[in-house]
């Protein structure tokens, strides 16, 4: 559609910036080998057309936050926010970025904006979950789960062939110790999508929360090769993941990460 889009007028700077998002998302929740060079140059042609729009810049951010320039991506998230303040995709994936960098204080605040934006979007209160633990928030922590699995429950009704709200459903349930159901939604979220990395990462979450720790350091083993480097930044700094730290199996995970 944004290609057809930039057929019909090549200088609509809106459909750049959608084929740049398109691109990041496929890179990010996908693992499709998308060249962040072409990205970039995509996101920069959306902001050469249209400096002043907020997607544009928010595009730019992302497809520079997945090349690992990431001062140059906070710059750009902060340029996106100021011209648009209830832009969902500026706060949501500049709280990823934060993430990814083990900035849990700023990546919380943006998570919390953009739960406020988007009131029926789970996956701001579900990834809140483990950042207010690692933060000593637990009633928040608690708060968000509880919130969380509701709208995901909610998502699940309408798209039961996603297994995003099923994954991080799961990880929410087994933050609140649900064992049954968490169990229960991993494995719907397995059977949608086996071989999805982000649906392998999320279930391992959930296998450690749950205590089983042989499931989880299985899962993350076989997903690390293909992997790309957010989801590797990421189980340094998930909490989800602490249960797995002292075990002697950790260390290869390590060598995985690189």
């Amino acid at each position: 559609m944004f290609a057809k889009a930039v057929e019909l007028d090549p200088l609509y700077a809106r459909a750049y910036a959608g084929i740049a998002d398109c691109d990041s998302f496929l890179f990010l929740h996908y693992n499709v080998n998308v060249a962040i060079d072409s990205i970039l140059a995509t996101s920069a042609q959306a902001l050469a057309l249209e400096d002043g729009l907020a997607e544009a810049h928010a595009s730019r951010a992302l497809a520079l936050s997945l090349g690992q320039r990431y001062d140059e991506a906070m710059a750009e998230f902060e340029r996106a926010i100021a011209l648009d303040p209830n832009s969902f995709e500026a706060h949501y994936f500049y709280a990823r970025a934060c993430f990814a960098q083990g900035k849990l204080e700023r990546a919380a605040v943006l998570f919390e904006h953009a739960a406020e934006i988007k009131p029926d979007d789970y996956q701001p209160l579900c990834l809140l979950i483990h950042i207010y633990r690692s933060l000593d928030r637990h009633g928040d922590s608690e708060s968000a789960a509880r919130r969380g699995i509701e709208r995901a429950e909610k998502e699940l009704n309408v798209h039961p062939e996603n297994p995003r709200p099923a994954y991080l459903g799961a990880t929410a349930l087994a933050a609140l110790g649900e064992t049954d159901r968490a169990k229960e939604w991993a494995s719907r979220a397995l059977a949608i999508d086996p071989d999805d990395v982000l649906t392998q990462y999320n279930v391992a979450c959930v296998y450690s929360l749950l205590g089983d720790i042989e499931s989880a350091f299985d899962l993350l083993e076989r997903l690390l090769p293909h992997a790309n480097h957010e989801t590797k930044a990421w189980i340094k700094h998930d909490s989800d993941f602490d249960a797995l730290r002292s075990h002697p199996r950790y260390q290869k995970v390590l060598e995985l990460i690189g």
